[in-house]
């Protein structure tokens, strides 16, 4: 029974068996071998003012629990914690307090949790003061005693008064004063920064990261449907094609001033609006409508509902306006080069200026297109308009279905489970009112047929989207460390970064999204074999701070580093106070540089 194998096998085993209704030896049901409670060190609450609250979790004798994260020769599972919390409240958990030895399912020692023990996390309250609000939480843990394994799911609910003031309760003080451990001070010594430019500087850097926008796989799709456009325009007005250029560069810049009116006036950061479950779906389904347009199974005549017909028309000026708009919707999850620095410094700017920031990173976007309006002659070099259009245009809408593919993995970070079954078979649906409106809604089809063809278009598309609109449960970032490129990442936090600093440790951080392109073509350099023996040898620890869903605690770490938008990567030095900061654009040679510095 002490072989590793052996014990591996037993524990997957208990595993299997079910989380409730378990039977003992005897035959009878079994009692709780965990409990669990939440205390609070507030009596009453207040809206924006943090207080601390814990997670009691009480253990029947001989039964003891697992800590988050486990030691390399425990085999065991992590204990987790599944918060619920009112709209606007936010939950950050703090470290746990150390795990020791108990007696394992072999006779050997383990590390683990038994007896009582608080496992603290930090709330900040929003709404407004008056009525009561209730938070509640799910274990999600395994428990055992020498002989026996089993999964326990205990919860637990707390309902917090709300005031204008918060009010402390001294029976909690010695619990949370000892038997948890208390949030750290926030760090705020500044990050030097030698990367120091003027405001013209920044504009150019605006311009420049707009400019290679362009190339990047966000936009690629969007610059494909305006050369395709732009062909259909060879040899025709030239002061049409002119117009088109401008209508397409308004349509940034009115979005770019929407955007950077947002930003400025919600404190928000670039890229905020894909940190929304329902934001990327709707882009999601957008371009599976458009592309199945593209590919030919169905055609949108001039007088259908959708702003996506005059993308094909020769002369829709309103087309060129919605692809500007479209351009710059997708431009955002891609922190090009030079765009980091710029829109980080343009969030500290005035107002005026910020706008002014955001403007010139949309002519950055627009420049190729206007400068192609700009000179006719460089239009009339194009490829001359025939049959092989059709063919270039159905090649095109692969460019669309590539970024459904994007969009529908980077909601594979906001939605877990059968909710994310139920989006992807949305998606199924709407293609199929797609279908049925390109095979029956024809012109030479009786009208009886087209208006029935039509009815179930729609009962597709609006059952689609009410089917598969993403439902997520509000609640605290999974903490577990993961494997990731044959490296072990942990999952970050301002309070685990300091405490690992403290302990004189190099520490090294990605901010990253998953509906960051840059950030995940970033990720390529780790699979490198002599990073990782570098990471291996100075005894690195690599977090992963996950920005896909919005954080508050990252927003606050990348504002503090002068950032506004991801990738960020930093490398923290034993014993240094300011963090190396590397460029957004990754590459084996700037990371081991940086990693060098450590003695």
């Amino acid at each position: 029974m002490n072989h590793p194998v052996t014990r591996l096998l037993l524990l997957s085993l208990f595993l299997l068996r079910p989380a409730s209704g378990q039977l003992n030896p005897a035959g009878g049901e079994d009692t709780a071998k965990v409990t669990a409670s939440i205390i609070s060190e507030v009596k009453v609450a207040a809206p924006g003012q943090s207080f601390r609250v814990a997670v009691k979790l009480v253990h029947q004798e001989h039964w003891h629990t697992y800590g988050k994260v486990l030691p390399p020769d425990v085999i065991g599972k992590p204990t987790r914690l599944k918060w619920t919390l009112p709209e606007g409240w936010t939950i950050e958990e703090l470290p746990w307090p150390d795990t020791h030895e108990v007696e394992s399912t072999d006779g050997k020692k383990s590390h683990g949790y038994d007896g009582t023990v608080y496992l603290p996390a930090k709330i900040t309250p929003a709404g407004k003061p008056g009525a009561a609000q209730e938070i509640s939480v799910k274990v999600d843990a395994l428990t055992c005693d020498p002989q026996n394994c089993m999964p326990v799911k205990p919860e637990a609910k707390l309902t917090i008064e709300m005031a204008d003031k918060a009010e402390i309760d001294p029976a909690m003080a010695e619990i949370f004063g000892k038997a948890t451990t208390p949030a750290p001070a926030p760090v705020t010594e500044s990050v030097g920064k030698p990367v120091k430019r003027s405001f013209f500087g920044y504009l150019v850097f605006a311009f420049i990261g707009g400019l290679i926008l362009n190339i990047m796989p966000c936009v690629f799709p969007v610059l494909g449907i305006k050369i395709m456009s732009v062909v259909q325009q060879a040899g025709e007005d030239k002061k049409q094609v002119l117009l088109h250029g401008l209508a397409y560069t308004f349509g940034i810049l009115l979005c770019f001033w929407a955007l950077g009116g947002l930003v400025i006036a919600l404190g928000k950061t670039w890229g905020f609006q894909l940190q929304s479950p329902g934001f990327v779906y709707g882009l999601c389904a957008f371009f599976l409508i458009f592309g199945l347009n593209m590919a030919g199974l169905f055609e949108i005549g001039a007088s259908a509902i959708g702003v996506g017909a005059n993308l094909q028309s020769q002369h829709g000026l309103s087309g060129s306006f919605f692809s500007g708009l479209l351009a710059t919707v997708v431009a955002t999850p891609c922190s090009a080069p030079f765009l980091g620095s710029a829109l980080g410094y343009t969030v500290t700017l005035p107002a005026l200026q910020a706008m002014l920031m955001f403007t010139m990173i949309g002519i950055g976007l627009a420049s190729p297109f206007l400068v192609l309006s700009l000179v006719p002659s460089l239009v009339s070099a194009l490829p001359r308009p025939g049959a092989w259009m059709e063919s270039f245009k159905q090649a095109m809408s692969f460019l669309l279905f590539g970024t459904v593919a994007f969009l529908a993995w980077v909601l594979t970070g906001m939605i877990e489970g059968q909710p994310m079954l139920f989006l992807l078979f949305s998606l199924v649906i709407i293609a199929l009112g797609c279908w049925i409106y390109g095979r029956w809604s024809l012109p030479h089809k009786p009208a009886r047929t087209r208006l029935i063809a039509v009815i179930l278009t729609l009962g597709c598309l609006i059952g689609g989207l009410t089917f598969g609109w993403p439902k997520v449960e509000k609640g605290a970032a999974s903490e577990a460390s993961h494997v990731e490129g044959g490296l072990t990442w942990e999952a970050w936090s301002p309070e685990k970064a300091e405490q690992l600093r403290a302990e004189g440790k190099a520490v090294y951080i990605d901010y990253t999204a998953k509906w960051c392109f840059t950030c995940q073509v970033n990720k390529r350099v780790y699979k490198d074999a002599a990073l990782q023996k570098l990471i291996t040898d100075k005894k690195i620890v690599l977090l992963k701070a996950d920005w896909t869903n919005e954080d508050p605690r990252i927003t606050k770490a990348l504002s503090d580093l002068g950032k506004a938008a991801v990738p960020v990567n930093v490398l923290y030095l034993p014993g240094k106070p300011e963090p190396v900061i590397l460029p957004e654009l990754l590459s084996v040679e700037n990371v081991s540089s940086a990693m060098g510095q450590i003695k």
